[in-house]
């Protein structure tokens, strides 16, 4: 009897094991942007752990056709173009459309040469691809990183509401509170770009995680990081050294910072390794009224509204950590 038990708890152990080795189902939705296309290269290369099923792209850091342009250039310098890219909104839900060529350069990607990919967008647009897919997957199976304004998300889940059962979780890219924001004083560039949709997406009840400035400018460069990231020493790592060191100027000289911050790539960092990272589950509302808060994200950090936690807000972030995955996973390339 003995030997058939303890047989039976090897199968057992070893399904276990299968079922928590099994990747993760992972979205991406970008609006690339430097730091974006680093978050890219950073997905990726860990298919051990995501099963990324397709990047969706919006109008954001730059207009709709360089994002979905430079979307299917990350793919073609990380060697994936198995991943099929969608084109999704060129504009945002109600306001007028803004983008961030000041800081990610005319073409969205400063320090390196932009062509027209060889493999074309997939069939269809991003929206209806969201919702065909989380409406026919399993239950709570799919997560979404969102990497610029949420408008993609936002009209998929206004057309049919109930997509929101297929999303395992939503991990966002944005927002602001003890940082305080980056396009305004109180607003940070996603929620800015589009507050109307992550109102949407907030309202909608999905498992929803921030990571804010509050964590990204924690994540900073340095001669030493980027020497490192040099040191792996292929295509992939040198296209990274020479993206961030083009972008990262931008927020040293307006911050004061000895470095800049890889927002987006925190994102994925945070999917791959969560342990890097701390936070809590506060209330938070953002603020689409018109006026000098539009955009801004209303993190009730104390719980001072006793209201109920509605997001998992990330505060903390451990930097070398970050650039010591960064470089592990970018040596995977090419």
């Amino acid at each position: 009897m003995l030997k058939p038990l303890l047989q039976g708890l090897t199968l057992m152990a070893a399904a276990t094991t299968t079922l928590q080795a099994a990747p993760r189902d992972l979205i991406i939705d970008t609006d690339p942007g430097a730091d974006d296309v680093v978050a890219l290269f950073l997905a990726m290369a860990s298919p051990d752990e995501l099963n990324i099923r397709a990047i969706t792209t919006v109008a954001g850091n730059v207009r709709l056709d360089k994002t979905s342009r430079n979307a299917r250039l990350a793919r073609e310098w990380a060697g994936r173009e198995d991943i099929p890219v969608y084109a999704g909104a060129g504009r945002p839900l109600v306001r007028t459309p803004i983008y961030a060529a000041e800081v990610h350069g005319e073409e969205g990607l400063t320090g390196v040469q932009v062509h027209a990919p060889q493999k074309p967008l997939a069939q269809g647009n991003a929206v209806q691809y969201l919702v065909d897919t989380l409406g026919s997957a399993q239950p709570h199976s799919i997560t979404l990183a969102m990497l610029g304004p949420q408008t993609n998300l936002a009209l998929a889940l206004i057309q049919r509401p109930e997509i929101a059962q297929g999303i395992k979780e939503v991990v966002v890219m944005g927002g602001a509170h003890f940082n305080g924001g980056n396009i305004t004083p109180a607003a940070e560039f996603n929620l800015y770009a589009d507050p109307h949709a992550a109102e949407v997406v907030l309202a909608s009840g999905v498992q929803l995680t921030y990571l804010p400035l509050d964590v990204t400018h924690k994540l900073l460069t340095s001669e030493a990081r980027l020497k490192q990231l040099a040191a792996v020493n292929n295509q992939a790592s040198k296209r990274v050294v020479d993206i961030l060191n083009a972008y990262i100027t931008h927020d040293m000289d307006l911050y004061g910072m000895p470095g800049g911050p890889v927002h987006d790539a925190s994102v994925i960092a945070y999917l791959l390794k969560p342990e890097l990272f701390s936070g809590r589950r506060i209330h938070m509302v953002i603020d689409s009224r018109e006026g000098p808060t539009f955009g801004q994200t209303i993190a009730d950090w104390y719980g001072v509204l006793k209201q109920p936690a509605n997001v998992m807000w990330v505060e903390e972030g451990d930097a070398q950590g970050f650039f010591d995955l960064l470089s592990a996973r970018l040596a995977r390339l090419q």
